[in-house]
């Protein structure tokens, strides 16, 4: 996947979140534009990632809104969404009708040992106090020779220099070698480790707003502007322009990446 772009192929817009699944801050919604910038990212993994599904039994653990279950869907034989919350799971009932919906705990998955392909986890490893607990449930699930697809923030730089994460959501964080580390000690072949990265349109963003587009984001969100939560018309515009192809997947220079990319193998 090295020097890779995220697929530019991408669905139609997305149409706005029933009014039934709240934004709250620790899940991301498509049809949003103060969160185009979150949602994008996300989406990009799913993208680039999509290929591992082809033809594949997919699980994704912890599945959100559902929008990246449904473009998982669009090439896999069967896709398993799995949340935890009732409403969640309802919404993603609703919405998404290529989807087979299940409530469940992630680390007790509902799941038949050896029955899975795929399991696809993106941006929920951070939430979850028992990490290790919910990777030896993964590696239960699949069968051998399984995949299981796996991002999350870098630690590195999603909340640097800090002792606790930045976000109030997430427990705990990694750094590529903490999440290799997890991934070999619950028995996975760590096949892939790279990162998210900004590609030029978003450098140049990231530029025009003193050097971070995600802290003119995070400036506005916490207050520090005039006018709590109140956007500057063309900060907004910026965000909302974000595509999934604005981002980059490779392995070159980890550390320093938005999110880290696992590919995980349980072996054969």
């Amino acid at each position: 996947m090295q020097g890779v772009q995220t697929a530019s192929d991408e669905p139609a817009e997305a149409e706005a979140a029933p009014p039934g699944l709240p934004l709250t801050g620790e899940r991301t919604v498509p049809g949003v534009p103060e969160e185009n910038y979150w949602f994008r990212r996300h989406e990009a993994a799913y993208l680039a990632l999509r290929e591992h599904c082809v033809g594949a039994v997919v699980l994704e653990a912890g599945c959100g809104e559902g929008y990246g279950a449904d473009l998982l869907a669009g090439v896999a034989k069967r896709v398993v969404a799995l949340d935890y919350e009732q409403q969640t799971t309802e919404h993603v009932l609703a919405r998404y009708p290529a989807l087979n919906v299940l409530r469940g705990n992630l680390v007790t998955l509902p799941i038949a040992t050896g029955t899975i392909d795929v399991v696809a986890n993106f941006q929920v490893l951070e939430h979850l106090w028992d990490q290790a607990g919910f990777l030896a449930e993964c590696f239960r699930v699949l069968r051998p020779g399984g995949s299981l697809l796996l991002t999350t923030p870098n630690r590195i730089t999603f909340s640097p220099g800090q002792d606790r994460p930045v976000n109030p959501y997430h427990t705990r964080e990694l750094d590529p070698a903490e999440l290799a580390e997890l991934l070999t000690e619950a028995g996975f072949a760590v096949d892939f480790l790279g990162g998210l990265h900004h590609g030029p349109a978003l450098v140049d963003l990231d530029r025009a707003y003193g050097g971070s587009l995600i802290q003119a984001q995070l400036d506005v969100v916490l207050g520090f502007l005039p006018g709590r939560a109140t956007w500057p018309a063309q900060l907004l515009a910026d965000v909302d322009s974000v595509r999934a192809n604005d981002f980059l997947l490779h392995d070159d220079d980890v550390e320093a990446s938005l999110d880290l990319v696992a590919v995980a193998r349980v072996p054969a």
